[in-house]
């Protein structure tokens, strides 16, 4: 009996594993899981770089609104901004990336790379089946098609379109118009003009404590447009203070070599020996200045250079400081020159489907980023679904062009906390155009916490815009793999070396004379300046 029961418990075991063997077996061919309109649901791994307010991604409403409305299913690798880069690299190199990249931050050397590897597919066909959106985005902005598309004359990743006019023109400087009022000063337009503001402001005592504490000019390092000797320099030569290129005739120049370039060095010189440029202006964080802008007791900041205001002074309701500030216009120089930094750029490639990807996949995929680019995800992404932070715009609203609004922002955005689960806060690829951007409806103050991205636009719209020179070198640029590796590895230390010497002049550790002037312009040899602009000349004469 017990080798009985023994022998019937190894055959029901035996069999148990292989009926559980037939049944993984047979999940390819189970029914597959179809969605309330009875098209079979697309599962797709997916690559997405997660902003710190996302609750979980996974339960997040515009996630599900998605996944509902494309008939697809996120397996997601969601990674926060903070490593996000390392991962991407640490999956492409293991090979074990996904089907499809929402956040790829792919570089055009990457896609170029990555694409001739066969890793990021071509997206042309997808593209001319599918993508009725981004057929319509290639339309409407010639620029675009030739932007994102790679030597081969392949589409390997799709960017996020944020048409930010504001953004655009982010290189600002701030002054603080109640000191002008009380010191009886008119806006400056001329670098000799503002020379003079800023040693009333030193000098003059505008925030009326007797002491002697205010500082006429700040900025900080390694921040959005912060350090005010960029802004000040577009007043001798354009310099948008990324890459230092101009151009002249169709020819890629470097600014920073030039006659110009060391005319607008002295005169930065001058303010800062004068003591009119904060100190720390070079050196302090966009923290460290922010507690010089909000601390307690009579404010002392006469100007700053900031992308925007808020950046230095809190916009909280009931703190007013900020207020305070309006933005100067570019100052005209020696030589009549007042150009705007411009900033307008494709950026990096966000959407890519990889061949991990299945043609199901693939076409799912595409599908998806179709969507992403459609005006009904713009508002989406940024403020959820239609009717908590958002509605359409009532009777009387008018946007920034004073024509009826089309959308209004509810006054329950404003009280976001730091982490909600109701948006996807600008993640993955959007397609905002300033049609979209500009439609909004918006207060009559602009002061106003609500009215910020108003006055923003405003103050751009009457300094700033179409104020850089006609020809400006594109931000981003496609080049062979090649001359990428080179043009990068040239670019970091010429760059090094451009901003090491401007604060080196600007601050006196280095005298301005002849002969340190010549060394430094002589210091490029060593750096292969020549070759350098000769790949981003070729680069750019293929785009042509």
């Amino acid at each position: 009996m017990k080798k009985t029961s023994s022998l019937m418990l190894s055959l029901v075991l035996a069999l148990s594993v292989i009926l559980s063997a037939c049944s993984n077996s047979g999940n390819s061919n189970a029914p597959a899981e179809v969605g309330e309109n009875g098209e079979e649901i697309v599962t797709l791994s997916t690559y997405i770089k997660l902003t710190p307010r996302i609750e979980d991604i996974n339960t997040n409403t515009v996630t599900k609104y998605i996944e509902e409305k494309m008939n697809i299913k996120f397996e997601f690798d969601a990674t926060p901004e903070a490593n996000a880069r390392d991962k991407k690299q640490l999956i492409m190199a293991s090979g074990d990336y996904p089907s499809v990249f929402l956040s790829g931050d792919f570089t055009q050397a990457e896609q170029i790379d990555y694409g001739s590897q066969g890793i990021l597919i071509p997206l042309n066909d997808l593209i001319e089946e599918y993508g009725v959106e981004i057929k319509r985005a290639m339309e409407e902005d010639p620029g675009l098609r030739d932007a994102i598309t790679a030597p081969d004359g392949n589409i390997y990743a799709l960017p996020h379109i944020n048409d930010c006019f504001h953004c655009w023109y982010s290189q600002k400087l701030w002054i603080n118009k109640t000191w002008l009022d009380k010191l009886n000063l008119q806006m400056p337009t001329t670098i000799e003009e503002f020379h003079e503001v800023m040693k009333a402001f030193k000098t003059r005592d505008p925030n009326g404590n007797g002491a002697a504490d205010e500082i006429p000019l700040s900025g900080a390092f390694n921040t959005w447009h912060g350090i005010p000797s960029n802004f000040l320099m577009n007043s001798f030569i354009y310099n948008n203070d990324e890459d230092f290129f101009f151009m002249k005739d169709g020819k890629v120049q470097l600014a920073a070599n030039q006659p110009e370039w060391r005319q607008g060095l002295e005169y930065i010189n001058k303010l800062y020996s004068e003591g009119l440029i904060d100190k720390e202006a070079f050196t302090q964080n966009l923290d460290q200045g922010a507690q010089v802008g909000n601390r307690d007791g009579d404010n002392v900041l006469g100007s700053v250079a900031a992308g925007h205001i808020g950046m230095f002074f809190s916009l909280v309701e009931g703190q007013n400081r900020h207020k305070e500030y309006v933005t100067v216009p570019p100052l005209k120089g020696p030589g009549g020159i007042a150009y705007s930094g411009y900033y307008k750029s494709y950026g990096l490639g966000m959407f890519a489907i990889t061949n991990k990807a299945s043609e199901k996949e693939q076409i799912a995929a595409i599908k998806l980023a179709d969507y992403l680019y459609s005006e009904d995800h713009a508002i989406t992404n940024e403020y959820g679904l239609e009717g908590k932070y958002w509605e359409k715009g009532k009777s009387g609203e008018v946007d920034v062009h004073g024509n009826p609004a089309k959308y209004s922002i509810k006054e329950e955005y404003w009280n976001i906390g730091p982490t909600m689960n109701d948006t996807w806060d600008q993640m993955g690829i959007t397609r905002r155009t300033r049609d979209i951007r500009e439609s909004w409806a918006v207060p009559e103050d602009p002061f106003s916490q609500r009215g910020y991205e108003y006055r923003l636009f405003l103050e751009t719209a009457g300094n700033y815009e179409n104020k850089q020179p006609e020809e400006t070198f594109p931000l981003s640029i496609f080049m062979d793999a090649a001359d990428a590796k080179e043009a990068n590895r040239l670019r970091t230390q010429i760059n090094d070396y451009v901003r090491s010497n401007m604060a080196q002049f600007i601050t006196g550790a280095k005298p301005l004379n002849d002969a340190e002037w010549d060394s430094y312009v002589k210091g490029f040899d060593g750096l292969n300046l020549a070759g350098y602009l000769d790949i981003y000349q070729r680069a750019y004469d293929s785009k042509k």
